[in-house]
């Protein structure tokens, strides 16, 4: 068991348009790890510095999985009076795995090239902001999942890392694709059952941007933004009041 870690669950959804419905497992599968990418980032020790994992692509990966253990089990940290705190933690310990700036560069595929570099900063912070207040609201929804790493293959400073995701009832493959930056490995993708979340928000984003302009597609996501965060204040109200 020691290639094995338990790893958060939620239902994240894609609000601006659903996945194919192929496969519903293969659906519940990218909701399930698009929002356990901000948990497998996390750590329960305050004021803690995100540790930098080095190594092979898979070693960083398990580091942060092991992070994310921690915090999800910490008793005190599921405390409603300290969600903000658990929180914190959580984008902290992402922003050292994820590479935020080159997901969103992906996601946004040609229309990356016609931006000003301040329009390019601008999307990235809002890429960056939409993807945490998806999850955010799902970091209560641990269930006990587990990930089973299985191999890793490397093209230079690209790398691609396979496991499993296993619950009760199924089995859903994840890959994870890694570049190396520094002394480091940096997640850009990862793809759920077959389905790459960067060529899903892509397809997204070039449907929206073929029917309208980039100028709604930055709307839209600030809609989606405050629209995640009214949801998540008012979870936690009711979480308080309980």
């Amino acid at each position: 068991m020691s290639n094995m870690h338990r790893i958060g669950s939620g239902d994240l959804g894609f609000p601006l348009r659903k996945l194919r419905e192929r496969k519903t497992l293969g659906a519940r599968a990218l909701r399930l790890m698009f929002a356990a990418s901000i948990l497998l980032g996390a750590t329960s020790i305050p004021e803690s510095k995100p540790s930098q994992a080095t190594g092979t692509p898979t070693e960083a990966m398990k580091t942060t999985v092991s992070q994310a253990l921690r915090v999800l089990q910490d008793p005190d940290l599921k405390k409603p009076e300290r969600t903000d705190e658990r929180v914190t933690q959580l984008k902290k310990i992402a922003a050292s795995r994820f590479d935020y700036g080159e997901m969103a560069k992906r996601s946004l595929g040609g229309q990356w090239n016609k931006l000003e570099e301040r329009e390019r900063e601008e999307f990235v912070g809002l890429f960056t902001e939409f993807l945490t207040a998806t999850y955010v609201e799902k970091i209560q929804d641990y269930s006990g999942e587990e990930v089973k790493f299985l191999n890793e293959r490397l093209e230079g400073d690209h790398a691609e890392v396979t496991s499993i995701m296993v619950g009760k009832k199924t089995e859903i493959p994840m890959d994870y694709r890694l570049m190396k930056k520094g002394d480091d490995w940096k997640a850009y993708d990862m793809v759920i059952d077959g389905v790459s979340l960067v060529h899903n928000y892509r397809g997204q984003f070039t449907s929206l941007l073929r029917s309208s302009s980039y100028e709604h597609l930055v709307q839209v996501l600030r809609e989606k933004i405050v629209q995640y965060n009214v949801k998540t204040r008012s979870s936690d109200t009711r979480t308080s009041s309980r």
